[in-house]
């Protein structure tokens, strides 16, 4: 089964992340969360869900990963600020990986300047953002770009975010 990396710190939005990482364990698949340190404890912007930290970002390389998993809330926000997480970011969309993106996850795609010509999705206020970096901006609850990139506007629309991810984890077997 895939081996997800997933980049996460404080104020995620706790269901983007528990949720489908929910979904992805029980289909077989293995989630590993990455910050700036192994062993941190990041918690969401509701308070409700804490995570440990399994890897630090300077002791992982994208090509133990089969896929890339962008959770939203705050924390995209906060690792795009990193240069190091940026270009994590980048070598999924540029090897042609498989990445999750939802609500505020896109962030992180557009500051690795990863959005060009790509059909996607996110939050409203990073709609405009979006266009901005080139992305073929859809409003629908999960869009599909090559299958590769899949990203959702908000908690509403986990339900088809995990139904398309999980399809293309299905691609990778």
């Amino acid at each position: 089964m895939a081996k997800i990396a997933t980049l996460i710190t404080d104020m995620f939005e706790d269901v983007e992340y528990t949720d489908p990482q929910k979904a992805f364990n029980d289909a077989g698949h293995e989630v590993f969360t990455i910050e700036e340190e192994a062993g941190k404890e990041v918690t969401g912007k509701q308070g409700e869900a804490v995570v440990t930290i399994d890897k630090g970002i300077d002791d992982v390389n994208p090509e133990d990963y089969d896929a890339l998993f962008l959770p939203g809330g705050f924390s995209p926000d906060q690792l795009r600020a990193d240069d190091r997480f940026v270009a994590f970011t980048k070598a999924f969309m540029d090897a042609k990986k498989p990445v999750f993106a939802i609500c505020h996850g896109p962030q992180l795609l557009i500051t690795a300047k990863a959005l060009e010509g790509r059909k996607a999705t996110g939050y409203k206020s990073i709609q405009v953002d979006m266009e901005y970096a080139g992305a073929k901006l859809v409003d629908e609850e999960v869009a599909v770009c090559q299958d590769q990139l899949v990203t959702s506007r908000q908690p509403d629309d986990i339900p088809a975010f995990n139904r398309e991810s999980l399809r293309l984890l299905e691609q990778l077997a």
